[in-house]
């Protein structure tokens, strides 16, 4: 037996779903529909784990320490993100929709809410924000490219996008918190 998503997951989805299709319309646009792809896998792990691996190059006495904070926050996040997603089980707007909204990417499962590429872009911004600062002009527009590209692809809603967000930014508030 299929879990079923919450009620309020059923009311967002027809309140957010001409949202989702006004966003994925602009993805019929082929430069634009390459700039999500590529957003996409960039998101899928390459960058974070470039950022976390050069925080000994970046940093000489904490760079150790940066990367397993990185590490081990990013880690504990994927732990929470796997249990909303497996416990709510909102399904994907390309397939709650059907045709009205396509999927231009293939999806790991059925399941949307939270976003987790959105989360740890996110949670990497914030950490990067507070031990490397100058990488943020390259970092936050990848990131925010990451989170339109998972509404532009059909892949998410936009309150998945917002959840994996506010997700990822308190993880990172909260192991730097806890490291200060």
């Amino acid at each position: 037996m299929k879990p079923r998503a919450p009620a309020v997951f059923d009311r967002l989805d027809l309140i957010e779903w001409q949202l989702c299709q006004r966003i994925a319309h602009f993805s019929l646009y082929r430069p634009w529909l390459a700039t999500l792809r590529t957003a996409s896998k960039l998101g899928d792990w390459p960058v974070w784990v470039a950022v976390t691996a050069a925080q000994p190059w970046l940093h000489d006495e904490d760079g150790v320490d940066y990367l397993l904070q990185y590490v081990v926050t990013a880690s504990l996040a994927i732990v929470v993100y796997r249990l909303l997603k497996t416990r709510l089980c909102r399904e994907r707007p390309f397939i709650t929709f059907g045709t009205r909204i396509a999927c231009l990417e293939p999806a790991r499962d059925r399941y949307s809410f939270p976003s987790g590429h959105t989360m740890h872009a996110v949670l990497f911004c914030a950490l990067t924000a507070s031990h490397a600062p100058g990488l943020l002009p390259l970092l936050l527009p990848l990131a925010l490219l990451i989170a339109v590209s998972r509404v532009g692809l059909g892949l998410h809603y936009v309150s998945d996008v917002i959840a994996g967000g506010t997700i990822g930014y308190a993880f990172a508030v909260a192991s730097l918190a806890l490291a200060g």
